[in-house]
């Protein structure tokens, strides 16, 4: 039986389809927030509830005292938390709840691996942590990274904590650090979704920093294929972090031009030198300790990862 916080997240649903595919029992936990369209946590819920494998507990995980009673005699192996707050800009405009969700969730579900014994921690942790770093690509040995926004710096707190928890308690917990995770169900506050949306109601998009912005865009797919093998790997380290990149950054542009090419409609563009507070011009993942540890080949191009997400979002979103 595995845990999946998150799971009605873009992440947590698509990893909790593969492994329900697979026969394998799944514990989801999601509270349903906010954040962004309720109904698309739904649609991605109840794809997930057609599972007989499938159990599902509607939890805020800022709850100790709930999620530990409904976890308390269920026989979980591995937990893979993915329940955060998102996004680098909410975090700025609202820094307590990004601190309050993304701090005391993780200690609360870190306690809980630790109190029944679970064998495997696995947990999201984000490209963000880089933050102003000089060193390039984002190598896991760099320890001058410096997060530049409020959500980078929970998520390296999440590292810290689980390494501390590892080094005492004898827990095996891996981080993984994502690059710019896209692909079908995704987030709709994310650019190429968000830029879709726009596209399609004939809205201008701004495009910072004159469009000179480098992102290591990761397909779903790909990383759905990384869990599966961090799941499956024994470490011999009781703590390690990982980079889940696709280890080449394209372009903004690039992604605006193959959308373009997807929709068979071009953008309303407005540039601006302007780069948002917390934002990184540049993100760019050294992956040859994931490709070492975990066997990490990322195979899907940005150009085929958009083509597959474009014919997602024109069935959904008619």
């Amino acid at each position: 039986m595995i845990l999946i916080t998150g799971c009605a997240g873009f992440i947590g649903f698509h990893l909790s389809k593969k492994l329900l595919e697979k026969k394998i029992q799944v514990v989801g936990i999601d509270s349903i927030n906010d954040y962004y369209s309720k109904n698309l946590k739904l649609k991605r819920l109840n794809l997930l509830k057609k599972y007989k494998n499938f159990f599902f507990g509607k939890i805020d995980l800022k709850n100790y005292e709930k999620a530990h009673e409904f976890l308390k005699y269920k026989k979980i192996k591995q937990i893979i938390h993915l329940a955060a707050q998102p996004g680098v800009r909410i975090s700025l405009a609202k820094p307590y709840n990004t601190l309050n969700q993304n701090l005391n969730t993780f200690i609360n579900i870190l306690e809980i691996t630790r109190i029944k014994k679970i064998k495997k921690f696995i947990y999201a942790s984000s490209s963000s942590i880089y933050g102003n770093t000089k060193l390039y690509p984002f190598n896991e040995l760099d320890l001058k990274n410096s997060p530049v926004s409020v959500y980078g710096a929970t998520k390296l707190s999440n590292e810290i904590i689980a390494q501390s928890y590892s080094r005492n308690f004898g827990m095996k917990c891996v981080g993984l650090r994502f690059f710019t995770v896209y692909g079908p169900y995704g987030r709709p506050d994310m650019a190429y979704y968000d830029f879709s949306n726009k596209l399609k109601n004939n809205k201008k998009i701004f495009v910072f920093n004159k469009g000179k912005m480098l992102r290591d865009f990761t397909y779903i797919d790909d990383v759905i294929k990384g869990i599966l093998n961090v799941m499956r790997k024994n470490f011999k380290d009781n703590h390690e972090v990982i980079n889940i990149g696709k280890g080449k950054p394209d372009n903004l542009m690039d992604m605006i031009k193959y959308l373009e090419k997807n929709y068979k409609k071009k953008f309303r563009i407005k540039f601006t030198n302007n780069i948002p507070v917390g934002d990184m011009k540049k993100t760019y993942s050294n992956v040859n300790k994931a490709k070492r540890l975990i066997n990490w080949n990322p195979k899907t191009t940005l150009k085929t990862g958009l083509e597959k997400f474009a014919i997602w979002f024109k069935k959904h979103n008619d």
